[in-house]
């Protein structure tokens, strides 16, 4: 029997067309994937755009997993559902119909040209860190030593910006 890895986050986003739906359908092309269960997803936030800023606001959230699929496998499926889902290849930071990150794979570390694990800039993005706090509080990023709640609320207090807006 293969492995399972858990806990395993995904961030998910979206700021083109229903972007609510776009969320609502990757989370349940993943939850009928083979090999990945979805054990949590947390509420949807509306935020700005980070990088390139002239570009429709999002919908982010995160969702809270388990797999027998690899690091390398589950990238895999998350560009197909991106796919199936609608995303075109765009620029760097641009809009786009469905957008799905591996933030963490259990407390493995994955460093490849096309693939870092634990999400390289995850610590700058409220709109990750406020759903996983949401979602699990007290799970402990491997590389910081933080949990969860503690790298949200010194996120929030170092940006001095109002906290996202919630949609559900």
């Amino acid at each position: 029997m293969t492995q399972m890895v858990e806990p395993v986050f995904i961030a998910l986003g979206s700021n083109l067309g229903d972007r609510a739906d776009h969320i609502r359908d990757a989370v349940a092309l993943l939850g009928q994937a083979d090999g990945f269960e979805v054990t949590g997803v947390a509420p949807l936030y509306e935020s700005a755009p980070m990088y390139v800023e002239d570009q429709p606001r999002f919908v982010n959230t995160c969702l809270m997993g388990r797999t027998s699929l690899t690091a390398r496998g589950l990238l895999a499926l998350l560009k197909s559902v991106e796919t199936e889902i609608g995303r075109r290849a765009t620029y760097r930071n641009g809009p786009r119909v469905i957008d799905l990150d591996i933030v963490y794979f259990g407390t493995e570390r994955v460093e490849s040209e096309d693939l870092i694990i634990p999400h390289p800039r995850r610590g700058e993005r409220i709109f990750v860190l406020q759903p996983l706090a949401d979602l699990a509080p007290d799970f402990i990023d491997p590389e910081t030593g933080g949990t969860m709640a503690a790298l949200m609320a010194a996120l929030a207090e170092d940006r001095n910006e109002p906290p996202l807006r919630r949609l559900v």
